[in-house]
């Protein structure tokens, strides 16, 4: 962590002058990340890594948000002081992660709610309808609904996996029994999703489903009919909505409008271009050119000014927080605790990889921001959230040996039953 904030501390150091707020805020937020690790109990052995990289990349996306937007930048360093304080406040009930397998229809229940809650009292900006303004706040609860629906599969698939794998793919009535409570959830999200015209977090939960479906089942004709269910809902969004129609004309032919639709995808191709294999340096690009560069387009800032190096470099740092996210999930010893982390970091994965591919042209750019990077308060909590989930899950207890009694043992030796605190149940009687 002392190595993440001192790399995050120098680039914010170069930031423009004014573009932050008082030293003490920076201040204040190091402190903030410091407790956050501090924390964890004496007797825990946790990969410290995750939430270092978390903090970093924060640091990072601060500095290049400073350099297109100062009142951005405010904002942001808001948004990450919460999220902070949240992994704090909450890190007592990660830690008790498994008690949330008992819960699995209340993350669905609670899913739904906030759909209705978006589709009755929404604000519609850009063309989809997904934050909710409370005061001066705006909201997406979309960014929580994700991890809901990881919470969901998890504690589902974990009863039932052996039966839905075992089931006949002509069965009908064998999965329905089994299917029913996890599509009706899954449906139910997707659809109010197309409604409301975001295809990109969309995109992103039927990923996350089917991977987890996978995972659980390693059923291929579950994959393929979400798939092809899916791929009906954007022919139909591609259709009927014009803000979905305009993206997927952007993408396709920028040129056909260069002033019009396509004038962002084609300013954030130029600044790609422009940062070359080096780039132009911190602070002698032009990504201000590219509209709403702060939220879907923070990855072609980075790139211009670090260049094609530096966007290998902040992508494989995700990487690496996917790679020892997946490490989490195959060491546990349960399949809640597997489903659980595994559904984490393919949200966080898969997120990454939808904007990453949009921003370089790959398919139709979405809503969707880059974790801990893009301007966004939703998303930077909910990811903070993420990431600490999977970090208590990860965690290892160790259970100090029983100290030698020299009378009693006779010149035996006792030790630890397990050295990763997994005790004898017996009590070695």
């Amino acid at each position: 962590m002392a190595g993440a904030l001192a790399i995050g501390g120098f680039a914010l150091s170069l930031t423009p002058r004014g573009a932050l707020g008082a030293p003490w805020v920076l201040a204040a937020l190091a402190a903030g990340a410091l407790i956050w690790v501090l924390r964890s109990p004496l007797d825990a052995r946790r990969d410290d890594l995750l939430p270092a990289l978390a903090v970093l990349v924060s640091a990072l996306g601060l500095a290049t948000i400073a350099r297109v937007s100062a009142d951005l930048a405010r904002k942001q360093e808001v948004w990450i002081a919460l999220s902070l304080a949240l992994v704090i406040a909450a890190a007592p009930a990660f830690d008790a992660f498994r008690r949330f397998a008992a819960y699995k229809y209340v993350w669905v229940l609670g899913s739904i709610v906030l759909f209705l809650l978006v589709a009755l009292f929404g604000q519609e900006v850009n063309g989809a309808k997904l934050w909710i303004r409370i005061g001066p706040v705006q909201y997406e609860p979309v960014e929580l609904i994700k991890l809901f629906i990881v919470l969901f599969m998890a504690g589902y698939l974990a009863e039932t996996s052996d039966v839905i794998a075992a089931a006949r793919p002509w069965s009908i009535r064998a999965n329905l029994k089994y299917l029913g409570p996890l599509f009706l959830g899954w449906a139910t999200s997707m659809a109010i999703l197309v409604f409301e015209r975001d295809i990109g977090m969309a995109s992103l939960l039927l990923a996350t489903f089917a991977a987890m479906l996978y995972l659980a089942t390693r059923r291929v004709d579950l994959i393929v009919g979400g798939a092809a269910l899916f791929g009906l809902a954007v022919w139909f969004a591609v259709q009927h909505y014009p803000y979905v129609i305009a993206r997927f004309a952007a993408w396709h032919d920028p040129f056909a409008d260069p002033l019009g639709r396509g004038y962002q995808a084609l300013q954030g191709l130029f600044s790609l271009a422009a940062g070359g294999l080096f780039g132009t340096g911190y602070g002698l690009g032009h990504p201000d050119y590219i509209p709403a560069v702060g939220t879907d387009y923070i990855f072609a800032a980075w790139s211009e000014e670090f260049g094609a190096l530096g966007g290998i470099v902040l992508v494989g740092a995700f990487l690496l927080v996917l790679v020892r996210a997946l490490h989490v999930a195959q060491a546990q010893p349960d399949l809640y605790a597997k489903l659980l982390a595994s559904g984490l970091a393919a949200t966080l994965g898969f997120q990454v990889f939808i904007i990453v591919g949009g921003v370089i042209g790959l398919f139709p750019l979405t809503g969707i921001t880059l974790p801990f990077f893009s301007y966004g308060g939703s998303s930077l909590v909910a990811n903070f959230l993420l990431v600490a989930l999977v970090w208590a899950i990860g965690s290892e207890r160790v259970v100090a040996a029983a100290p030698l009694q020299g009378e009693q043992m006779k010149g035996g030796m006792v030790g630890s039953a397990g050295e990763r605190g997994h005790a004898d149940p017996v009590g070695g009687q």
